[in-house]
């Protein structure tokens, strides 16, 4: 059985344009510059060979993984989400019951969460302890760095699909 990705659609033309990008235009880069290193002799020494082989060899490598990805996403539409309660693509915010302050994040999937941005993955621990809880509700959560408590102050439709 296939187990399915859930990502906005926002993370998922993301993701189609880097992969995209790493077909259409790093591959062929990464083979003229292996071409170019050819050309200079012993590939045995050639340190700008063996650079743009390895380069070659990440560029396929995530090729492959956006592949996969993609091929088993479940694209959400974030800006119809219920928000009656928690779910992938709604926008919550919490009062950290330790520190009194107010943070706000989107949940969505592990390959679009940047927490510097405002969103943690649905499957990190917070965002994990989150899911199907109400506007009041507390939300325990044991973080790498120990136990942590939150109160959900509010359930939010993200604006961006």
């Amino acid at each position: 059985m296939v187990e399915r990705i859930p990502m906005s659609k926002a993370g998922h033309l993301t993701l189609k344009e880097e992969l995209h990008k790493l077909e259409r235009v790093d591959r062929h880069d990464v083979v003229k510059a292996i071409a170019i290193a050819r050309e200079h002799g012993d590939l045995k020494e050639n340190a700008e060979y063996h650079a743009a082989k390895e380069r070659q060899g990440l560029i396929e490598g995530r090729v492959m993984d956006l592949k996969d990805k993609l091929g088993r996403a479940e694209i959400i539409d974030c800006t119809k989400v219920r928000c009656d309660r928690v779910v992938f693509g709604t926008v919550v915010e919490l009062l950290d019951m330790d520190t009194d302050e107010e943070v706000t994040y989107q949940l969505l999937g592990p390959e679009e969460s940047d927490v510097k941005k405002g969103s943690i993955s649905v499957l990190s621990p917070l965002g994990r302890s989150m899911l199907g809880k109400e506007e009041g509700d507390d939300v325990m959560a044991q973080t790498p760095g120990g136990s942590r408590e939150f109160e959900v102050l509010s359930i939010t439709a993200s604006s961006f699909a």
